[in-house]
């Protein structure tokens, strides 16, 4: 019996199976972004944001 999906073709399959590789690819490549740590400058950055914010109005 065949397994491909009614009305599919080779062409079709082909197109799918690239689509799941490059979603399988961008997967891992936004794992890998994710998992980097924060540069310490960028962390500086951020605190000096939450300091600021934190000082009632008028201040600072």
């Amino acid at each position: 019996m065949d397994q491909r999906r009614k009305g599919s073709s080779p062409a079709l399959d082909e197109a799918r199976l690239r689509q799941q590789a490059i979603g399988v690819k961008l997967r891992q490549m936004f794992d890998e972004v994710v998992n980097e740590p924060v540069p310490d400058e960028f962390l500086d950055i951020l605190r000096r944001g939450d300091d600021k914010s934190a000082k009632p109005a008028g201040e600072g």
